[in-house]
């Protein structure tokens, strides 16, 4: 039988008074996405939040809204997805991150695998309920 379990993550799509939305260029791919990862198992959602945003950047963030909820199918990843207030700290590099870019919608979209740019142009737009989106790693499904 296939294991059924899922694996929870989280992502802040840090939002500047410009506009612009934070990106982070991975270390271990090259990938341009919005900073977050798993959730660890006695850790709620906020925490955790928190956490990957502060490891991947060095800011410490105050979540916003609840921006977007997409489902990896090809690896059984949920990810929420929250606009974030940088509130302090200063950006810095990290084990997994080797550069920063303040992109705005249409940059995110040419830097990134549309997976990931669409839930940063998700986090941007003011929208009344959160997208509920399915990709398969690289490309939105249905």
């Amino acid at each position: 039988m296939p294991d059924s379990r899922h694996s929870v993550s989280v992502a802040g799509v840090v939002v500047d008074d410009h506009g612009r939305a934070l990106l982070i260029q991975r270390r271990d791919n090259g990938h341009w996405e919005a900073p977050g990862g798993v959730l660890e198992q006695d850790e709620d959602i906020i925490t955790g939040l928190r956490r990957e945003v502060q490891e991947e950047t060095g800011l410490d963030v105050t979540p916003i809204a609840l921006t977007g909820v997409y489902k990896n199918m090809t690896r059984g990843i949920v990810a929420l997805v929250f606009r974030c207030k940088a509130e302090a700290g200063s950006l810095r590099e990290s084990d997994e991150t080797s550069a920063f870019r303040w992109v705005t919608a249409d940059e995110v979209a040419e830097l990134a695998d549309e997976a990931f740019a669409i839930r940063v142009q998700d986090a941007m737009a003011a929208r009344s309920t959160v997208p509920i989106r399915q990709h398969d790693g690289i490309q939105i499904l249905g």
